[in-house]
């Protein structure tokens, strides 16, 4: 007698199996959520606005209802010599963003971490931290009020003093010192408390050995702090 193979598929297996580990794991999804939402609304949603790039584009039609016009965008970048100084300016501005951050977040990091005093602590991560959540619509502004030629505080003060007022905004030279000073200024918190989490999360029995060693603070910060928060650098 001829027998018949019962067994389920290998699909029903499968979907059986990842939904079990989806109810299994329910409760971190739940957490997960917030995120999951947040990125999606305010990272991937707006990725539709690329079709701006083949459009011509106008305010009374919108980005979707303005006329498509294929590659002439492109064209016209390629032929008024623009599209190598503005990808030239992209990627020396996300190095100096990349290589600059990462230097001055670890440093603060390891400032923050050596610190006895609890409250100086708390307070200088919270002070740091909340550039972050300042819109750059805020921080334009802000820079608007500082710098402006006409009503800005800087030039304000040297026209109290019979300077001569700073033209920041007609200044290109400036710019790429601004953009790198800002970019600073608002995600070092940020990146300052990542790197600190790391440090935290290193063995304090290794600190303990190397005090009773003798070594010094910064041989500390050579010899352990440095090399366990590399994974986290990289």
């Amino acid at each position: 007698m001829k027998k018949t193979n019962t067994a389920p598929p290998s699909n029903a297996i499968n979907n059986k199996s990842l939904w079990k580990k989806i109810v299994d794991c329910r409760l971190m999804l739940l957490m997960l959520l917030p995120a999951v939402i947040y990125v999606v609304i305010f990272c991937y949603i707006p990725m539709g606005g690329i079709v701006i790039a083949f459009k011509n584009y106008n305010y009374t039609d919108g980005i979707f209802n303005s006329p498509w016009v294929g590659l002439d965008n492109f064209k016209y970048m390629i032929i008024s010599n623009k599209l190598w100084p503005l990808t030239r300016n992209t990627l020396l501005y996300n190095l100096a963003f990349i290589s600059i951050g990462t230097v001055f977040q670890l440093v603060l990091a390891v400032f923050l971490s050596e610190m006895n005093l609890k409250w100086v602590k708390k307070f200088a991560q919270s002070s740091m931290l909340l550039p972050y959540f300042i819109s750059w619509v805020v921080v334009s502004s802000i820079m608007l009020n500082i710098f402006g030629y006409e009503n800005g505080v800087v030039n304000n003060i040297l026209n109290l003093l019979h300077m001569q007022p700073i033209d920041v905004y007609s200044n290109a030279k400036t710019w790429p010192i601004v953009m790198i000073v800002l970019n600073q200024w608002k995600n070092a918190g940020y990146g300052s408390i990542i790197y600190m989490a790391a440090i935290m999360g290193i063995d304090q029995s290794i600190y303990e050995a190397a005090d009773i060693d003798g070594a010094s603070i910064w041989e500390r910060i050579r010899y352990i702090t440095l090399p366990s928060v590399k994974p986290t650098v990289i």
